[in-house]
């Protein structure tokens, strides 16, 4: 019978993280790293990718890097068949990276929704499908971790944010989660997403500089996310701990989303 230290464990196992080169994909690259597994980040900025690696190594993980703009489907499916190329297949996929774009509902241009759509929605369904088809349906088994948001499971307060194109891809990410789990069940793969609330982040930080401490003591726990407070739940979902978890959306929120 396995103990829980082996259930968590991620010796032996290999892992594809975009948006991993800095904030909450580098906290999850590291997690899963400390853990034992092999880690290919991935991100726009090859120097953020270097510094990324380099945090990475310090820490003893086997860490590789691959440039790849997540808006464009050429780049995404180079960066399935690198990462698969570097670490002979991907037992696990942390779909991180994402953008954001703040201004009132009608004033929202058109070129703002497609841009955060195209990466926070039809990225994730591209890298997930070749990744899916290259590597976990023929091995017939597989983890997704979708990275989704507070913000996919409600609107904003009155006076707060505006942010209804970020809201919306998170919204599909979260049901795009739930389908995909119930299509690749049958395949071994399990597909959950994190629904993480306020962190300290380059995308957050104009919003924490004006809001931070409104928004922490909003939160039943009185506190923003830290660096290390997304670490165990992308773990449980990574782990033959979650092994029969799959379809559901955690959100790692300090409670926000409760209240």
């Amino acid at each position: 019978m396995a103990t829980v230290q082996d259930l968590f464990s991620l010796r032996g196992k290999t892992a594809l993280v975009t948006g991993g080169s800095r904030g909450l994909g580098l906290q999850m690259a590291t997690a899963l790293g400390e853990q034992g597994a092999t880690v290919v980040v991935s991100a726009r900025k090859q120097h953020e990718l270097d510094e990324a690696v380099a945090h990475l190594a310090a820490r003893g993980i086997t860490a590789y890097a691959l440039a790849a703009d997540m808006a464009d489907p050429a780049a995404v499916e180079a960066l399935a068949a690198g990462a698969i190329d570097k670490l002979g297949h991907i037992d696990i996929l942390v779909n991180n990276a994402g953008a954001s774009w703040a201004a009132p509902a009608e004033d929202l241009p058109l070129e703002a929704w497609e841009k955060v759509m195209n990466l926070n929605v039809r990225g994730v369904f591209l890298l997930s499908q070749a990744v899916g088809r290259l590597s976990m349906i023929p091995r017939r088994a597989g983890r997704i971790i979708n990275i989704a948001s507070i913000a996919g499971l409600a609107g904003n307060p009155p006076g707060t944010m505006k942010t209804l194109v970020y809201n919306t891809s998170k919204g599909a990410i979260v049901n795009f989660t739930r389908a995909l789990a119930g299509e690749w069940g049958e395949y071994g793969i399990n597909v959950n997403a994190i629904a993480p609330g306020f962190f300290p982040s380059k995308m957050t930080h104009g919003v924490l500089g004006q809001m931070g401490d409104t928004l922490a003591a909003a939160a039943p726990l009185g506190r923003l996310g830290g660096d290390e407070d997304l670490k165990g739940a992308c773990v449980l979902f990574a782990s033959e701990a979650g092994r029969h978890i799959t379809g559901q959306i955690l959100a790692v929120d300090g409670g926000v989303s409760a209240v």
